[in-house]
């Protein structure tokens, strides 16, 4: 072989050995994270790592003379600088609060649970009849700022005569961050029974959307809590409890996951810290209260294309290529730790069954046909509360039932505003309790 191939071979081999200590570097850097969770902002696991990088180093370079003793020591800085990307933040480590919405002004309301949220108030628009019953929205997220889309149905609701509140929950938007271990769904319950105190108008309408939806439907099942609702309306909701969470079943009518383009805008997980941080928590590598990236910085570092498909999961397949801007960058507020933890709280709970069945709070369920949500999340609402009186399967949308697109907020507006006022129902009371059977059979 030539002298020239040699040096090649030599050099080549040379390299993925570098290479492959790099990567085993890397490797023990994210294991130590996980088993340290995270523990001074990664700092524990970067010096452990760089000692034990150093230490291999010079192991493998005790026989050489002392020029060819740095050779090994180069995988090293290679993958220490790699992995101090994960330890040094980009963006403010305190909270960085969406600005005012020009449209309706933010107020802070501290509520007897020690939370301290953000609130809307849309007042009635319509000069002729106005609805005498307060109407509260719960959006979804779980830790989520309202959506302008959001807002936007909500200001439709107002101009029909509803008084309209709406707060978003500790944590999301504009509210107060909570410490990472109050975050759950009792507490979620509670500041709901918290907020109609401070409200004080009496027994409200209320339209949980989503994980408000959750919120909702365990408020229903705490008697305390329901007595201070009037009329109930859960919309696309998740899981109820721990058994519901772990049901496995379809979902509804295709939706435009994989077909819409990608979003566009920067993305926190392009950033090795919170690509890092955010992918080891969801696979549960790293608790919610890690110690690598604080509450605050995660909420900072988050935006609405690391969402990616999840957004155009909540739109029927036909309107992949139409699919609304949701928010602003402005406005979008996101919590990705505390969400798990509530989640997580969610699926750790026991059956609320028994209690929901005690329930009397007139109800109504709202089904998307394109929804994303595993279609027994909602039937097994349906089936254990007696109280819930019509179900409205909205065709021709996705999870986010108003979307601005054609007569869909209308279309929404006229199904919550008929349960509302006791009025027929725009659509057939489908599914009713005795149809569930076939309609999860035939995957509607």
């Amino acid at each position: 072989m030539p002298t020239s191939a040699l040096r090649l071979a030599r050099f080549t081999g040379h390299l993925l050995l570098a290479l492959a200590a790099v990567a085993m570097l890397v490797v023990f850097f994210l294991a130590l994270t996980a088993l340290t969770d995270g523990a001074g902002s990664g700092l524990a696991a970067w010096l452990t790592t760089l000692g034990a990088g150093a230490v291999l180093a010079m192991w493998r370079g005790r026989r050489r003379t002392w020029p060819a003793r740095l050779v090994p020591f180069l995988p090293v800085v290679v993958a220490a600088a790699l992995t101090a990307s994960v330890c040094i933040p980009t963006v403010p480590t305190a909270r960085r609060y969406p600005p005012a919405l020009p449209s309706v002004a933010t107020q802070h309301w501290s509520l007897a649970t020690g939370s301290r949220v953000a609130v809307y108030h849309y007042p009635p628009a319509n000069s002729g009849a106005r609805h005498p019953v307060p109407f509260v929205y719960l959006n979804g997220g779980p830790v989520r700022g309202i959506s302008v889309l959001d807002h936007r149905f909500l200001q439709l609701l107002a101009r029909q005569g509803y008084d309209v509140y709406a707060y978003e929950q500790a944590g999301g938007g504009r509210s107060d961050l909570l410490p990472m271990d109050q975050y759950t769904i009792s507490r979620s319950v509670s500041d709901l029974a918290a907020f109609v105190d401070r409200l004080d108008k009496g027994p409200v309408d209320i339209l949980g959307f989503s994980s408000g939806g959750v919120v909702l439907t365990r408020a229903l099942a705490d008697p305390s809590t329901a007595a201070r609702l009037h009329r109930a309306v859960i919309a696309e909701p998740g899981p109820m409890d721990g058994p519901t969470a772990h049901i496995t079943g379809h979902k509804g009518r295709e939706s435009a996951r994989g077909l819409a383009p990608a979003m566009t805008g920067p993305r926190s997980t392009h950033v090795p810290r919170y690509a890092v941080a955010f992918g080891l928590m969801r696979l549960g590598l790293l608790t919610p209260g890690t110690g690598l990236i604080g509450q605050a910085e995660g909420d900072n570092a988050f935006t609405a294309a690391d969402l990616g498909s999840d957004t155009a999961s909540a739109y029927c397949a036909a309107d992949a290529h139409r699919i609304p801007a949701e928010d602003t960058a402005q406005n979008f507020s996101f919590s990705p730790a505390a969400s798990l933890r509530i989640q997580q709280t969610v699926k750790d709970s026991p059956s609320i069954a028994p209690q929901l069945r005690q329930s009397r709070t007139p109800a109504m369920l709202m089904i998307a046909e394109c929804s994303s949500q595993v279609r027994q999340w909602a039937t097994a609402i349906l089936a254990h509360d007696p109280a819930i009186q019509r179900t409205q399967y909205m065709p021709g949308v996705g999870h986010h039932l108003w979307n601005s697109l054609d007569d869909n907020d209308d279309r929404a507006a006229a199904v919550i505003t008929a349960f509302l006022q006791d009025k027929p129902a725009p659509l057939p009371n489908h599914p009713a309790r005795d149809e569930v059977p076939a309609f999860l059979r035939d995957h509607e």
